[in-house]
């Protein structure tokens, strides 16, 4: 990519940056609790989940981030700290006060998160006793243990890190994310954090994150569950050193660029992670009246279990592809709709002006084998396009997702 350049690491790749992840006792034997701390304050912002139940974590970074500013983050997995009352918002509250005295710093300038099992209430105290052990242990090169201690149904750990040039400055942004069930396009059930040194203003950062996340977490689905606790959080110390960052300039879009790919990059390896997936999709919508048209239909159909099915049972049965973009609020002709499906095997036709085309099923069989399949769906109403990203609903989900709590 012009400008962006992928390098080793994740989140401690930027200067200033710390990391750690501890076992604290959450989980049976698996690191389960991270901290992300900054030498320096930094510009912060954040986006959360729209589900009208929000974990106790939440409800309080909510409050902190109001100031756009933050030192530390601190993670604990295997609990949600959802739907937990009053306790759940006291026992948020001890984390962050507990991170601020270990680290020296403010209460109010450390943010909380939790994944895991819902409504069940939080072990306190392993995480008090995790949070001192990740204190201890903070490093520059802790950003893998911190990211495999973020981890629930995962089977990967999702990390990724660029540079790039703004003012003649290298500038680096890290990321690290977890999640791979109740994904959803409206912000997954999923966490993710980045990292930068950018000397960016609060307002620059805060419309870079948002616009971003619309174009990444927001178009991914797995199995069309939102969760409680969905949370995305940036942070800029400005240890760059550049000229700084405002909307609408040269270096912002540079910085937008950076952070776009890094967060649809974790998006995608989100999906490909999704729990029991075997298969990973793109939908493409061309030739929409409106961006939001395209927008709207790549995301129903990317949403739709009956699309997933079929991929995961290698039948090109485009029916279910044009119906689900039918229900989705785009507007659009159906008698003009083309649909092609494309895989490393080849690409085929399977609809034309919404209807039926004689098309080679043995062909299309093959080319849905394949682990990476494309589905592109021409409106043939506009200019615009949007893509979604998802994977296919397999057994192993079932699976997986009826002994969650056992």
């Amino acid at each position: 990519m012009e400008e962006i350049e992928v390098i080793e690491g994740g989140i401690t790749s930027p200067k200033g940056f710390k990391a750690a992840g501890v076992h604290s006792g959450i989980k049976k034997c698996k690191k389960d609790l991270a901290l992300i701390y900054t030498e320096k304050k930094a510009n912060a912002a954040a986006v959360f989940t729209t589900n009208k139940v929000k974990a106790a974590p939440v409800l309080l970074d909510m409050e902190n981030i109001r100031k756009s500013e933050a030192q530390a983050i601190v993670v604990n997995s295997g609990n949600a700290n959802a739907c937990t009352g009053e306790k759940g918002y006291e026992d948020a509250l001890k984390m962050a006060e507990k991170t601020a005295e270990m680290l020296k710093i403010d209460k109010n300038d450390v943010l909380v998160c939790s994944t895991g099992v819902i409504g069940v209430p939080l072990p306190i105290d392993f995480c008090l006793k995790g949070i001192e052990s990740a204190a201890e242990s903070l490093s520059e090169k802790g950003g893998d243990d911190a990211a495999e201690a973020i981890m629930t149904t995962d089977t990967f750990k999702k990390v990724i890190a660029v540079k790039f040039n703004i003012d003649g400055k290298t500038v680096k942004m890290g990321g690290m994310a977890k999640g791979s069930g109740m994904i959803h396009p409206n912000m997954a059930t999923m966490l993710s954090f980045i990292t930068t040194d950018a000397n960016i203003s609060k307002e620059a950062l805060n419309k870079a994150l948002k616009k971003s996340v619309d174009v990444s977490y927001n178009t991914i689905s797995v199995d069309g569950d939102m969760s409680t606790n969905d949370t995305n959080i940036i942070l800029a110390n400005g240890m760059a050193e550049n000229k700084l960052i405002e909307v609408n300039s040269k270096e912002f879009e540079i910085f937008y660029r950076a952070i776009e790919y890094v967060n649809k990059n974790l998006a995608k390896m989100i999906v490909k992670d999704g729990e029991g997936a075997t298969k990973f999709i793109e939908v493409v919508v061309i030739n929409a009246k409106t961006e939001n048209d395209a927008r709207l239909a790549a995301k129903s159909i990317i949403n739709s279990n009956l699309v997933k099915t079929a991929i995961f049972g290698e039948d090109a049965n485009w029916g279910r592809i044009i119906t689900a973009a039918g229900y989705s609020g785009a507007d659009f002709d159906p008698q003009n709709v083309s649909i092609f499906i494309k895989s490393s095997k080849g690409e085929i036709k399977v609809c034309e002006n919404g209807g039926y085309v004689n098309f080679d099923e043995g062909l299309a069989k093959e080319i849905l084998k394949e682990k990476e399949i494309n589905i592109m769906i021409d409106l043939k109403s506009g200019e615009f396009s949007s893509t979604a990203w998802g994977c296919d609903l397999s057994y192993d989900y079932v699976k997986i997702n009826g002994s969650y709590r056992t």
